[in-house]
């Protein structure tokens, strides 16, 4: 990818661009910028900001006009709408106004429901703000990012997210991801040193670009593009700015297309055959246009937005927060979760335990060394951020161990590749460099060892520890330290640490399984010693596989191995994301929890990101869900709230498209049978706002917990299938209501529109009690209450109806109680029918399974992120 013509309006100097930038020397760049390398003061700071703005890509606000236009964009509620206006100057009020009512509940929910879930959002944005470390007259200070300003000059630390476009001025080993902007997986080498005539992203290493990760090392950098002008923000800026639709979104998208077609099928038709029948054209119009609308389930936005924002809020109360609703049905769609081993498997705290010698034996030798390798200054003091260097400092008296005779003169950070620190330091007059790390890799660059330190080893990981490596070697001729230094060295000794297994985290683990997830661990640490954490907690494992063997494997052999196996050892950040790309291809849906920085890439490529509140920031903006607790306990009750939701919303569509089309489909041929209309428009769409406002108490339903046991995606051919073996039902006992009015009661039109209307809404509406279920309803399938009142107060009230002083002005006159006798026979019999073509229609295991999930482009990721980062997004 090559740079745009990007113009940097810099202060005080003419326009740069990026290219001119990344071919400048420090020096010129800092005058360019009017800056220096202290940095700016802070009213010159405050007068930039005024002049270029936030440092924001997108503003995360809530807009009411925004929401509503998203409650517009629906094809079920335009064909009400179109159906409104033309019934309304076609003379029929009545028609439009109960439109017009069904319209105003659907789109008034969900609306509600949106806009109080935006709120919420934007509260969660607010609380997730980020900060950077910016030196200010001459201080370094902690601001939030989005009052970065261009000249600005920031200290850039392992695990950041770069928050703007900066031009180094030093660092210390320092590697960035660019993958979201490159596609590059591998890590990108920074030097301050110019790069003249460079216009690849990739070929510019003196500048680092917002959004970007820092994946080793530290540096400063000077700030020359910030917000929209920055290469990330100018990209993001340029693509739709709508968020990423979700699987669940697609499908709902697809039904609507469905019913469009199934409704203009029947316009045609029933306009057509009353047309030939010579009925009046007015009439004939409406008719077809009510029962287009009769067919399409009016309230399914409001369904669907109700069950959702239900859905958050239980899952708020279990600790469990998303940042958009839909991501709710996306975490029931999961069915392999990657997870790490810290934290969720294990407590999470980091204990030392001892520190050995090559024989085993206790070292307070080998301790000071693993004092001197981490990443707290002995001299300055401090706190470390890295769980194993903070064991070390809270160990007994570390400083009087360590000593007033030590100079730290030089230091590589830790990072994935090397998984190792290594300091340079003057020890009383000697200088040593002193390594810390995975054992595989310090032992690697060590002379000769003695076979008692292999059998220490083992004897370590066998026993579930975590084991780090100190090695050291005489340095007198190093002033600086690089990888190449790494060798030659002499091992000294092991740091044993302890993360204990989770007691909570066997039930939790024993939750998925009965949810039908399977659950991989991806971690940095030894196999053996995952292998141990997992066999204490009952976790069944397929096989381990470590980083190194993945290393050499082909795209092809990758899968294999990313299907057959449970446990990845010794996984590097790009692995992770490689294998969550790998299952995902495969069709499956892929929840990851991470919360370090290794893991962004990983959330970022999994259908579903899930990370922790104490996360790091990087790991927090890539997912897509919160939780509050690292418990796989809490995020079993997420999966099986996005499964409930789902089951809910089908038993919405299923009896809507059934009972609903099988209604219609009388509806049309009694209108080419008879000599008046079976029913008039309005009187149908009464039938449909009654039955519909019945259903809005679906997402209060109990699920059987059968439905929760494997996600179910949408299947239009499914619910096609469904609509035409359970309508037909429906159609079956409507011809036998006919029967009975015209050739039993003599009925005459009034009587029959009458008669049909009450079993109409009596058999579509009740039938929700059988289609809810695959057992016998009631019996080993309770519905909710507020499902089971509302239901049968809409009978209730369509019987009352009938007999009401408004009887006369909708059409309606009294019916003998013969009737309402043979009536409930009719229902009855109906839902028996249903439950005997139950068992037939799901005698073989059927699941509304979707399409296979694709892997995502550049553009797709940078969309994702601009929408998830808070200091991208300017919340704050």
């Amino acid at each position: 990818m090559s740079f745009a013509p990007m113009v940097i309006d810099a202060p005080g100097s003419a326009a740069l661009t990026a290219k001119q930038v990344a071919a400048a020397s420090v020096d010129e760049v800092l005058q360019w910028l009017d800056t220096s390398a202290a940095g700016l003061s802070g009213t010159e700071a405050s007068a930039r900001l005024a002049r270029y703005g936030p440092n924001a890509v997108r503003t995360h606000r809530v807009s009411v006009l925004a929401v509503l236009g998203r409650q517009l964009r629906n094809a079920v509620l335009i064909l009400l709408a179109g159906t409104a206006i033309v019934s309304f100057f076609l003379g029929d009020s009545t028609q439009a106004v109960i439109i017009g009512v069904i319209l105003a509940a659907s789109i008034g929910l969900g609306f509600v429901n949106e806009y109080r879930a935006e709120r919420a959002a934007a509260k969660l944005h607010a609380e997730m703000e980020h900060k950077a470390v910016v030196r200010r007259d001459g201080e370094f200070a902690t601001i939030s990012v989005t009052d970065l300003v261009p000249g600005d000059v920031i200290r850039l630390s392992l695990g950041e997210a770069v928050p703007a476009d900066v031009r180094l001025i030093d660092g210390s080993g320092l590697e960035c991801n660019e993958s979201i902007l490159t596609g590059e997986s591998t890590g990108s080498e920074k030097s301050p040193q110019p790069v003249p005539g460079g216009t690849e992203l990739a070929e510019s290493t003196d500048l680092a670009f917002m959004g970007t990760i820092v994946s080793a090392g530290e540096g400063t950098g000077v700030v020359y593009a910030t917000g929209r002008r920055a290469e990330f923000g100018r990209i993001a800026a340029g693509l739709d700015e709508r968020q990423p639709e979700t699987g669940f979104q697609v499908g709902l998208r697809r039904f609507s297309y469905l019913l469009l077609q199934v409704a203009v099928a029947l316009i045609v038709v029933i306009l057509i055959s009353n047309l030939l029948l010579r009925k009046p054209v007015i009439d004939s119009v409406l008719f077809s246009l009510a029962i287009a609308v009769g067919i399409t389930p009016q309230l399914l936005p409001a369904v669907v937005s109700t069950s959702l924002a239900t859905g958050s809020r239980r899952l708020a109360k279990a600790k469990v927060l998303v940042k958009r609703l839909v991501c709710i049905e996306d975490l029931g769609d999961i069915d392999i979760l990657v997870t790490d081993k810290t934290g969720t498997l294990t407590e999470g705290r980091i204990r030392l335990l001892d520190t050995v010698d090559l024989a085993g034996a206790h070292s307070e030798p080998v301790r000071r060394l693993g004092l001197l390798a981490t990443d707290v200054d002995p001299e300055s003091g401090g706190v470390s951020a890295n769980p194993l260097d903070a064991a070390l400092w809270e160990s007994p008296q570390p400083q009087q161990l360590v000593g007033s005779g030590v100079h730290r003169v030089a230091m590589l950070p830790f990072d994935h590749e090397r998984r190792a620190t290594s300091v340079l330091v003057d020890d009383d007059g000697k200088r040593v460099l002193v390594v810390k790390g995975a054992p595989e890799q310090v032992l690697a660059q060590c002379r000769a060892t003695p076979t008692t330190a292999a059998d220490v080893l083992a004897t370590l990981f066998a026993a579930g520890r975590r084991v780090v490596a100190v090695a050291v070697k005489p340095a007198a001729e190093l002033t600086t330290v690089t990888p190449g230094d790494e060798c030659d060295l002499l091992l000294a000794g092991f740091l044993v640490f302890a993360d204990e297994p989770k007691p909570a985290a066997r039930p939790s683990l024993s939750a998925l399984a009965d949810l039908g997830i399977e659950v991989k661990i991806a971690t940095g640490d030894n196999p053996r010693v995952a292998e141990k954490v997992c066999a204490e907690l009952g976790l069944a494992s397929k096989g381990t596989v470590t980083g190194a063997q993945l290393e050499a494997l082909d795209d092809d052999a990758f899968a294999d191995a990313a299907t057959n196996h449970t446990i990845f050892a010794r996984i590097s950040p790009e692995q992770k994301a490689r294998l969550i790309v790998s299952l995902r291809s495969h069709g499956r849906s892929i929840g990851f929890l991470g919360d370090g920085v290794n893991d962004a890439l990983a959330l970022h490529s999994a259908d579903v990101g899930i990370s922790v509140d104490s996360a790091t920031d990087v790991a927090k903006d890539a997912a897509d869900v919160v939780l509050l607790e690292k418990d796989l306990g809490v995020l079993a009750t997420g999966v099986a709230e996005g499964r409930r939701i789902f089951a809910n919303t089908i038993k919405y569509v299923l009896m809507g498209t059934s009972s609903n089309f099988g209604n219609m489909f009388s509806a049309a041929a009694a209108s080419a049978l008879l000599s008046f209309l079976p029913m008039l428009p309005s009187q149908i769409l009464l039938n449909n706002l009654l039955y519909d406002s019945s259903q809005l108490a679906i997402p209060t339903d109990r699920v059987d917990e059968e439905q929760l046991q494997a996600p179910s995606h949408w299947n239009v051919a499914f619910i096609r299938r469904f609509m035409l073996i359970f309508g037909p039902i429906s159609s079956l006992f409507d011809f036998l209501t006919f029967g009975l009015m015209l050739g039993v009661l003599h009925a005459g039109a009034i009587e029959f529109r009458t008669g049909w209307f009450v079993e109409s809404l009596a058999t579509q509406t009740l039938i929700i009690f059988a289609i809810r279920t695959r057992k016998i309803p009631f019996l080993r399938s309770r519905p909710s209450l507020a499902l089971a009142i509302t239901t049968f107060a809409v009978v209730a009230i369509g019987v009352v109806l009938t007999i009401s002083p408004p009887a006369h002005t909708l059409g309606f006159t009294p019916l003998p109680w013969q009737f309402y006798a043979v009536l409930g026979a009719f229902v009855i019999s109906y839902l028996v029918l249903v439950e005997l073509a139950k068992v037939m229609f799901y005698a073989e295991p059927i699941r509304l399974v979707g399409q296979p999930h694709r892997a995502r482009g550049r553009d797709h990721r940078i969309r994702r992120r601009a929408a998830r980062f808070h200091h991208f997004d300017g919340a704050n």
